[in-house]
Parts: C-alpha cells; sequence; structure tokens
C-alpha cells in the first residue's frame, strides 16, 4: 500500500481491505459535466482502479465556474469533456487506468457496453431524466448498482439504486417530468455541486469496499442557501410490478419507443424533438423558467417560442419542441437539455 493513500487506509471504514478491494473495481461515469467530473476526481484520488467516462460535449467558457477538472484552454480548444477529464485525471493519479468515450450515452450504448464490460457501479453525472431513466433500466437488466445525483440552483439530491434490493428510479417517478429547472435556466452554485457529488461518491466508497452496513438507504436532498436537510427512507416505495424492477421485468426505457426522438426537419435548419411519456406540456411553468434568460417571441394557448442567440426554441402544448439555427441532431441535444429535464 502506497503512502498515496495512507491516509484513507487509516480510516476505519476502509483500511488495508477495502483499499485494495477499490484497486479491483471498475466504475462507469456517465456525464463529465459539473457531477460526473467532481465524482470522478474524488473516485481517481481514492485509487478505484479502472474509470470509464462517457459524455458527449465539449468544454465551453461557461463550464469553468463549477465543473473541477477543466480549463481555459480546454475552452478556447473545445476539447471533448471526457478526453479533457481523463487528461486531467491521469495528472492527478497515473496509476489507475482511465477510458474516455465521446458518445451519446443512449441504449444502444448501454446495451453495447455492459454486456463486455466488468462494471461494479455506474455513477449518474448526467443532466436530464431521459438518459438516468436508460441508466435505471441499464442497471436493473444487467445487474449493476448506480448512484443517481441531480442539483440546480442552491440544491441537490442523491440516491443509490441497488437491483433487487431498494425501489428504482422507475419506483419512485413513474413519468419523466414535463418541466423543471435547469442550471441554464436557474443557474447553479459551485457548493451544490460539491455536495451532491460528496453525497455520492459517498455512497460509491461504501458499495465498492463492501460496507453494505453503512449505506445510507434514503434520498438524501438539500438547499444550501436555505439550509434545509432531508433524508427520506424509500425502502417500502419498492413497487412489486414496475415495468424496470418489478417480478416481470420488461425495461421499457431501452426500447425506441420509450425514448425520447430527434428528427431533421429538410430544409428548415430545425430539429423537431418528441418526448416519450409526453402529451401535455404545462406553458405557463416553462415560461416562469425560460423568462430570466431568453426573449420570449410568441406565446399563445398552443404554444411558446422564445429565442437565446442564436436559436429559436418553440414548445408545443402536446410536448414536442422546435429547435431552429441547428445544424445537427447533436447541436440539437445540447440545446434541449439546457431548457428540458
Amino acid at each position: 500500500m502506497t503512502e498515496r493513500y495512507s491516509r484513507q487506509v487509516l480510516f476505519p471504514g476502509i483500511g488495508k481491505n477495502g483499499q485494495e478491494a477499490l484497486r479491483n473495481k471498475h466504475v462507469l461515469i456517465i456525464g463529465a459535466g459539473a457531477l460526473g467530473a467532481a465524482n470522478a476526481e474524488m473516485i481517481v484520488r481514492a485509487g478505484v482502479g479502472r474509470i470509464t467516462i462517457i459524455d458527449r460535449d465539449y468544454v465551453d467558457f461557461s463550464n469553468l465556474q463549477r465543473q473541477n477538472l477543466y480549463t481555459e484552454q480546454d475552452a478556447i480548444e473545445r476539447i471533448p469533456k471526457a478526453d479533457a477529464a481523463r487528461k486531467r485525471l491521469l495528472s492527478i493519479n497515473s496509476d489507475i487506468i482511465i477510458d474516455s468515450l465521446t458518445l451519446d450515452a443512449d441504449a444502444d450504448f448501454f446495451e453495447r457496453f455492459l454486456p463486455r464490460e466488468a462494471v461494479d457501479l455506474i455513477i449518474d453525472g448526467t443532466d436530464n431524466f431521459d438518459i438516468r431513466f436508460i441508466i435505471n433500466d441499464a442497471a436493473q437488466k444487467y445487474e449493476i448498482p448506480w448512484v443517481y445525483g441531480a442539483c440546480v440552483a442552491s440544491g441537490g439530491l442523491s440516491l443509490l439504486v441497488i437491483p433487487g434490493k431498494t425501489p428504482c428510479l422507475h419506483c419512485l417517478m413513474n413519468t419523466i417530468p414535463q418541466a423543471g429547472a435547469t442550471c441554464d435556466t436557474a443557474g447553479i452554485i459551485s457548493p451544490a455541486v460539491q455536495m451532491t457529488a460528496s453525497a455520492q461518491t459517498a455512497e460509491a466508497l461504501k458499495w465498492l469496499t463492501g460496507n453494505v452496513d453503512a449505506l445510507r438507504g434514503t434520498i438524501f436532498s438539500f438547499d444550501l442557501w436555505t439550509n434545509q436537510f432531508s433524508s427520506v427512507d424509500v425502502a417500502k416505495l419498492k413497487k412489486p410490478d414496475c415495468p424496470s424492477c418489478g417480478a416481470n421485468p420488461v425495461y421499457p426505457f431501452l426500447s425506441y419507443e420509450q425514448s425520447t426522438k430527434f428528427a431533421v426537419l429538410c430544409g428548415r435548419d430545425t430539429v423537431q424533438i418528441r418526448p416519450a411519456g409526453i402529451d401535455r406540456r404545462d406553458l405557463h411553468l416553462l415560461f416562469e423558467n425560460v423568462k430570466k434568460n431568453a426573449d420570449v417571441t410568441h406565446q399563445n394557448a398552443f404554444l411558446l417560442s422564445f429565442k437565446n442567440d442564436p436559436y429559436t426554441v418553440t414548445a408545443f402544448k402536446d410536448g414536442r419542441v422546435f429547435i431552429q439555427g441547428v445544424s445537427s441532431v447533436e447541436e440539437s441535444k445540447k440545446v434541449y437539455y439546457r431548457y428540458f429535464q
């Protein structure tokens, strides 16, 4: 055992055996944004033997306020986040294996990756429920625990989901939320990121070192600005008929029918997004979420349009969204998830 981990080994919850266990584990981190970067740094410093990071985006100047792995030069060069994260993490700990994937974490990715790779834990570093429900179903199908995490403004929450033991995300949230605050509509402060990631990584370390008795077993939530904290026991909320983790699972969010659809509208420089499971959108709530940082151009009983140069976004009451001014589906995804969880 090297001097590098000596203080961690002194901690009774880990010790030499726990440190050796960490060295033999593989953690998959989905998303290399604020939460993904913070979790990745703590996991790497802790000495987990192999890390795989997947992210589809590149570093932007707006990331630097809270995404701790990146530099101004990364933003200037628009380095893919997964690659920039890998470079920085290897400079922190060159004794472990770090793989970076600049890809979309869709259902197809999980169906290809998880059967061939021995993954011990998945950490959620994403920013939308589309991907989280895919993670949830993939984790249930391949029996891999995952740590859910989310943060916005000054608050956050986390939960460890253990297939066959705890309720899954689908048990707790039957449908993908229609609308909600995001970092691009409500902002975020860096301490909320670090607090959420710390809660996630703590549960990860407990699980990876076999300290199951120390697991929290609750949804932990907080707001650092209003000084509110809660820890809610969800054990009894596991549903025996849940389509993701019940007695006869069908893993619905791994299917094409339950995925959000992106389609380029020919000749219009526009992508249409049709979210799964949403047939009615609260346009008033959307207006409240976007009015502070976007110019609302049209609003009626059927749609809401707003402009944030160079993009124009139109949300329809039936759930569809048009994004005008994009050149590709990938670009449209980046814009879409700024405003719609």
